[in-house]
């Protein structure tokens, strides 16, 4: 079976709150590469032609762009931080560079919600492609790899379809509960 793997960089801060380590509390950035696996997902032999499964630049580009437009520079914060108050009273223009986790943005969860969201970007293209696993190096030396359903990991939400399931640009919901 044939894969597409390709990768981004991207910089991004987040803190912890949870608990479980301190120091991470303070909010801190790191410069993250995140790495996909893409599998056909009915898989056949090459057509005898142009022998491929997906042109690279089709697979990636709405993926590139999200990681570089919207990804790329965030602050990453757990729903319950309340640093999320401050800035929707202080900064609210800043909102939509804020990428809202179910629980401490650690790595962990970040490859749960991006498998996801590629996983929509590639169902709303056709569906001929799904992420089969997810790599993110949140430092040299220390990385993340998930490979499964997203979903069976991530812990329920209230709203009915979170950013990480819709296929747009979106990082939060926070611009659309400031709207209610």
């Amino acid at each position: 079976m044939f894969s597409l793997v390709f990768s981004r960089r991207y910089a991004m801060a987040h803190r912890l709150i949870a608990g479980l380590s301190e120091k991470c509390a303070i909010p801190h950035g790191h410069n993250e590469i995140v790495t996909v696996t893409l599998r056909a997902t009915e898989p056949g032999p090459l057509d005898g032609g142009a022998n491929m499964v997906e042109p690279f630049e089709r697979a990636k580009a709405v993926w590139h762009r999200w990681i570089d437009q919207r990804v790329d520079h965030s602050l990453h914060l757990s729903a319950d931080d309340p640093l999320i108050g401050w800035f929707a009273e202080r900064e609210p223009h800043r909102l939509d560079r804020i990428l809202v986790t179910p629980g401490d943005p650690t790595t962990e969860v970040l490859a749960l919600c991006m498998m996801s969201k590629l996983n929509a970007f590639l169902a709303a293209d056709g569906g001929r492609l799904a992420c089969a696993a997810i790599r993110i190096e949140e430092t040299p030396t220390n990385t993340v790899t998930f490979e499964g359903d997203p979903a069976a990991y991530l812990p329920p939400v209230a709203e009915a379809r979170p950013w990480w399931l819709r296929a747009d640009m979106s990082i939060s919901d926070l611009l659309l509960e400031t709207a209610r």
